[in-house]
């Protein structure tokens, strides 16, 4: 599970809602129309930006990635392209046949490799589930910043329409500042919305989104030169750019000749 996500908005809910009590009640800040008129005019928002299946997908979708922490460092996933380049060298591609590997994309071009594929073909089924999968999490990302950008604006909506009916009620000026303070409560619940959960949720869905793509991209690159019979050695040089210029390959990775 990736605890820091979880961490980093539960941290950051608690923060506003400390400082909201600090000085007033629950009650002070809680206005149902008021949120009722920014949840649901974001959600008929997005569902005019968006298809209704793009955005439940893209609900279960963020919960899944967001929230967990699968993808492999590139560390792990050259030492183990490295070995698998060692097994090929020594038995051919027939000796990944009972290879098992925890990374699903990786073992789909094992099996793609060990069933006799041209590599051409290998590549071309790869590069489409890479192009599949990262327009899944783009598309995730783009409902959540969507959200991001509707919910403020619905919240001055809302602001706006409270300050109309507290205009009407001018002649009486003891109602004016409670009145204000209900109007303004729409733009907080659209500022909280967005600003502590559906923009981080998008970041943190484009950062998914740019590793995943960079772990496949490896992979890829690894089969194609596993497949030309490339030294194991050189195959680990070459995914060397992978790697932040800052975190060099440790000795273990770099397998003999």
């Amino acid at each position: 599970m990736d605890i820091l996500t979880l961490v980093g908005l539960v941290a950051g809910i608690a923060i506003v809602i400390i400082a909201m009590l600090a000085e007033a009640s629950v009650i002070t800040f809680l206005n149902l129309p008021g949120l009722a008129i920014v949840l649901g005019g974001t959600f008929a928002v997005t569902l005019v930006r968006f298809r209704l299946s793009t955005v439940t997908s893209s609900m279960k979708l963020a919960l899944r990635a967001a929230f967990t922490d699968r993808l492999e460092r590139p560390h792990d996933l050259i030492r183990e392209v490295s070995e698998l380049a060692r097994v090929v060298r020594k038995e051919g591609i027939l000796g990944l046949e009972n290879h098992q590997t925890e990374t699903p994309f990786l073992q789909k071009a094992i099996t793609l490799c060990v069933d006799g594929h041209p590599p051409e073909m290998v590549e071309e089924a790869l590069l489409q589930e890479m192009h599949q999968s990262s327009e899944r999490l783009e598309n995730a990302e783009k409902v959540f910043r969507g959200i991001g950008d509707s919910a403020p604006g619905i919240g001055m909506l809302g602001t706006l329409i409270g300050l109309v009916q507290m205009l009407n009620t001018l002649d009486d000026p003891s109602s004016i500042g409670p009145a204000m303070a209900i109007a303004l409560l729409t733009t907080l619940y659209g500022a909280f919305i967005a600003q502590l959960i559906a923009i981080p949720l998008a970041d943190k869905l484009q950062l998914k989104a740019e590793d995943e793509r960079r772990n496949q991209l490896l992979i890829i690159t690894s089969v194609q030169n596993i497949l030309q019979g490339q030294n194991p050695r050189v195959i680990t040089e070459l995914l060397s750019s992978f790697v932040n210029p800052g975190q060099p390959l440790p000795a273990e990775v770099r397998p003999e000749a």
